[in-house]
């Protein structure tokens, strides 16, 4: 696995590559979700790339990416993974998102159908309104107050104290809920709560996830799609993988029994093993698929699905 850079649209993008290209394999692309990092898939990138190269940005706001006063819709996360694909002189990839990630994927699969090969969304957003209260109350007018006082640098300080402490007891929390500490701290910056409220009120308000995607999921017929959930999801309910599958009978979901929101770390072996299956044994979607979506842009959307202002060209430094 190696750790590179980049500039896209002007703006340090870093991402971890790991596997390798086998007579023109398509890469895999792993999207994390909000507040989270290309590090989620560390667990999960060298045996997802035995047999094809991984790529698995830092989504721009996020991780070590720069975290600009910029777009951070669905539509312009979807332009940003376009560009670094054609950066790397990538035609196609299999597109695996994780909760925000999985909307970034659905996104791209219906800006730039002839690009995506399939689908795998873990515990994915914009497949039904309901999501964990503390999203729905960080999307408030005024949490910008709140979350320094909360995430400050004294109370990170002591809750990595208490982490310590219970472990030399062999008190050690679950995965899920490590990982959950592990987002808390980082939003400890002021960039990064920046960036992390701009994203969350894109698609989160108070009654829960604003976007859906439910009504196009015909538009992805063509296109081979899993869906991968924890049974114990509490901040994404798994219910939203059934009702996608009955509005997209061809998809596969797969459920892991006491695994909540991050399967990729908490059972990362069985994770990745049933990705590699569904990949392995599943044809991508036609290359001369005629395009079915919006027009290709480097904005990003509306709510009305309307593209914003943005140059339809990719620029690279």
């Amino acid at each position: 696995m190696q750790i590179r850079e980049a500039h896209i649209q002007g703006h340090l993008v870093r991402y971890r590559e790991a596997g390798h290209a086998s007579d023109g394999t398509s890469p895999l692309v792993l999207l994390h979700g909000i507040a989270g990092s290309s590090e989620d898939w560390a667990e999960v990138l060298d045996r997802l790339g035995r047999d094809r190269p991984v790529i698995a940005p830092d989504l721009l706001g996020h991780g070590e990416s720069a975290k600009p006063r910029a777009d951070y819709s669905l539509g312009a996360y979807a332009s940003s993974v376009r560009d670094l694909l054609n950066m790397l002189g990538h035609e196609r990839a299999t597109i695996v998102g994780h909760s925000l990630g999985g909307g970034i994927a659905l996104q791209f699969a219906y800006l730039f159908p002839e690009r995506c090969e399939r689908l795998v969304l873990v515990a994915s957003g914009g497949l039904g309104a309901e999501v964990s209260l503390p999203l729905r109350a960080a999307s408030l007018p005024g949490s910008e107050l709140v979350l320094p006082v909360i995430l400050h640098r004294r109370v990170i300080e002591v809750g990595r104290a208490i982490h310590r402490t219970l472990g030399r007891v062999g008190l050690r929390p679950t995965r899920a809920a490590a990982q959950t500490w592990v987002t808390c701290e980082r939003l400890a910056t002021t960039p990064a709560r920046s960036a992390f409220l701009h994203t969350l009120r894109s698609t989160v308000d108070v009654r829960g996830q604003r976007v859906s995607a439910i009504d196009r999921l015909h538009l992805l017929s063509h296109v081979p799609v899993m869906l991968a959930w924890g049974e114990q999801d509490r901040i994404i309910p798994v219910e939203h993988g059934r009702r996608a599958t009955a509005v997209l009978p061809h998809a596969e979901l797969v459920t892991f029994p006491g695994v909540g929101h991050f399967p990729h770390r908490e059972v990362p072996e069985d994770f990745a093993a049933t990705v590699t299956d569904f990949v392995s044994g599943s044809e991508p979607s036609p290359a001369d698929i005629a395009r079915q979506a919006m027009p290709e842009t480097a904005g990003g959307t509306d709510e009305s699905g309307t593209a914003s202002p943005g140059s339809a060209r990719p620029a690279y430094t």
